[in-house]
């Protein structure tokens, strides 16, 4: 055994048996929680270099950790984990189960923040001011137009800045 989960509402411990566990409220799952609330692949665990991971498998009522929601993170011992509204107390000791040193950096959190969602969307804005201000227009661009007129007003500007 490499730990187990505690219910916090009370009731029987989950043993980790296996070093990876699939937790969701379908037969197959190696946790089987049997509420509506949980989804049927709603997350895996994975032991990994001695300490419990928690991987969240796109559920619709997601995991948290001590509180926070979360889609990967490490399980330190005396963590709560949450499946949908259920809350766990994570038990184990990482030396028993082969962790060496302190524990790794939570790298998974670290390289989420670590980058702006437009870099991590490839669109960096940075590369993308550089190439802006490396191309200058032939003239200046006039993007004024009356809304009064009757005329419309794109076709306005389509004539007023048409190359000469």
């Amino acid at each position: 055994m490499y730990g187990e989960l505690i219910p916090l509402g009370g009731g029987d411990s989950i043993p980790l048996f296996k070093k990876t566990l699939l937790v969701g409220r379908r037969e197959s799952c190696d946790i089987r929680l049997r509420y509506s609330n949980v989804s049927a692949h709603h997350c895996q665990l994975t032991l990994n270099l001695g300490y419990w991971y928690v991987k969240d498998l796109k559920s619709r009522n997601g995991v948290k950790v001590n509180g926070s929601r979360v889609t990967e993170k490490r399980l330190d011992p005396g963590d709560v984990l949450s499946v949908a509204k259920h809350s766990f107390k994570v038990s184990y000791t990482p030396a028993d189960i082969g962790a060496i040193g302190p524990p790794p950096p939570d790298a998974t959190e670290q390289d989420i923040f670590s980058k702006t969602l437009l870099e991590r969307a490839g669109l960096d804005r940075s590369s993308f001011v550089r190439e802006r201000s490396t191309t200058k227009p032939d003239r200046p661009i006039d993007f004024r137009y009356d809304l009064a007129d009757d005329d419309d007003p794109l076709k306005k500007y389509r004539q007023r800045n048409e190359p000469i």
